[in-house]
């Protein structure tokens, strides 16, 4: 501004030295006044374009500091200030940035807010760094093929969507969650996950948090882990039969306690959510704690314990079981009851024992549900165990989480998209299911054998060979009656 002023000052000396000029200044001298006019604005202009910059992005100019460049004035046309460069450090991912991320960066640079990638999916963070947001997805396809059964009505090959879901999640300071997701596999919405949450430490080494809202059972090991985390392609019989009558889902309360070696939660639910306020919800509680007394970078050694009670009201007493025992996807595969009505309650209750060590897994489970009858009827009485175990031959540890003591995304060492060859593993399992105590009893079992490709943290192939035994007194396919059933999956959790 001070060469401006200058530059004004020495015009006006001029014309008072030189009336005539005042009178009639040529051309020229209008020409060379007005480009140096110009070139002084284009310098302030520069000059304030950069302090704007540094104001409203001060964490990124001092983590990339810019040399001023130096101002050519040469022209009458005014020059741009140079742009404030701005790094962002991206996790790994399939592709570079491409246009939407770098209009992120530029967002980013003039309000001081972040995004980061992680398994597939951006993480938005405020500029104050109170707010966070997540889109969450999964998509999970299964086909299926069954063979060698007596009935013609169970050689089946089908296929179907495990989950399809979208959601998404985030954070309101240091304490405040939330979670949602909709599932669409049966071309139906149904609402799964769906929570606020508050967190916070009690002292070093011991956190807590409370969830409310429809949550997922914490309840055995796999019945614990996501259907996007399983070793296998379902659930093992502890998980799918030793459980409460409304399922993996209720409408309730959730506080769970985290110390350095394990977990403690207790969870107060009625029904799942379902648009029915005409009559009383069921009542369910469940407990469940795990303990890791051997935990290192590469062993570890878990014990679990659980249980839960539930209170059936009228109209909802229901007790009828239709299993599944040798895949998900052939609905005439199924360890069943037959219809069974007069229910009062249940209560079930498990052990988890197993762990790793290196790339080696074993996980024991076995459980026990009583549903009681009315009528002075004796209880009808589910148990049901399993033996399961993996192992990497790529060296990968197993996706096992401590904190919650279930199993979560593993952590590939090597992802094929880095030109690795991704984790892989191979698993095997024997389960085994009995409805006793009942007038149509039924039992079955299955031994698996399988394959697990993970391409990367999120994204995986899996094969599973079934062979199945099944007996059944009530339904289309009564008596002993044996097969195989091969299945295939692909996934992909964002």
């Amino acid at each position: 501004m001070t060469r401006f002023l200058m530059t004004g000052a020495a015009f006006v000396a001029l014309v008072a030295a030189n009336p005539a000029l005042a009178q009639a200044p040529t051309r020229d001298e209008l020409a060379d006044l007005v480009r140096a006019q110009a070139a002084e604005i284009a310098s302030l202009r520069q000059r304030v374009d950069a302090l704007e910059a540094e104001r409203k992005a001060p964490a990124a100019v001092a983590a990339a500091p810019q040399q001023s460049a130096p101002v050519q004035v040469a022209a009458a046309e005014p020059q741009q200030a140079p742009p404030v460069v701005v790094t962002q450090p991206y996790a790994p991912q399939l592709l570079p940035p491409g246009p939407a991320e770098r209009d992120i960066e530029r967002v980013r640079a003039a309000t001081g807010g972040t995004t980061e990638w992680g398994q597939g999916l951006p993480v938005f963070h405020s500029a104050d760094g109170v707010f966070s947001f997540k889109p969450r997805g999964r998509i999970i396809t299964d086909v299926s093929t069954t063979t060698g059964s007596k009935y013609d009505g169970r050689n089946l090959t089908t296929t179907g969507m495990r989950a399809l879901r979208m959601g998404l999640e985030g954070t309101v300071g240091t304490h405040f969650f939330y979670q949602f997701e909709s599932d669409f596999s049966e071309n139906e919405v149904d609402v799964v996950t769906a929570f606020m949450g508050w967190r916070n430490r009690i002292a070093p080494g011991m956190d807590y948090d409370v969830r409310i809202g429809h949550l997922f059972n914490d309840r055995s090991f796999e019945g614990s882990t996501g259907s996007d985390s399983t070793p296998f392609l379902e659930r093992t019989v502890v998980a799918t039969a030793i459980i409460p009558q409304r399922a993996f889902y209720g409408l309730g309360i959730m506080p769970r306690l985290f110390w350095k070696t394990g977990h403690a939660s207790l969870t107060l639910t009625g029904d799942r959510i379902d648009g029915d306020q005409s009559t009383s919800d069921n009542r369910t509680v469940i407990g469940r704690a795990h303990w890791n007394p051997i935990k290192t970078d590469r062993q570890v050694l878990h014990l679990g314990i659980w249980g839960f009670d539930e209170h059936l009201q009228p109209g909802k007493n229901t007790l009828t079981r239709n299993t599944v025992i040798g895949g998900r996807f052939n609905g005439a595969l199924r360890l069943s009851t037959g219809t069974l009505v007069g229910g009062t309650g249940t209560t079930g209750y498990g052990v988890e024992v197993g762990g790793y060590s290196g790339p080696l897994w074993i996980m024991a489970e076995a459980g026990e549900r009583h549903a009681r009858l009315d009528n002075g009827r004796p209880d009808f009485v589910t148990q049901a165990w399993s033996l399961s175990g993996g192992f990497f031959i790529t060296g990968d540890l197993p996706p096992y989480n401590p904190r919650l003591g279930s199993f979560g995304q593993p952590k590939v060492l090597r992802p094929i998209f880095d030109g690795g060859p991704g984790a892989i593993e191979l698993t095997a399992r024997y389960e085994n299911l009995d409805f006793k105590d009942i007038v149509t009893p039924s039992q079955g079992w299955a031994a698996t054998l399988g394959v697990n490709w993970y391409l990367n943290s999120f994204t995986r192939f899996q094969v599973n060979a079934i062979h199945w035994s099944a007996e059944n007194t009530a339904g289309s396919f009564t008596g002993k009656d044996d097969g195989e059933t091969l299945s295939a999956r692909v996934g992909v959790t964002f």
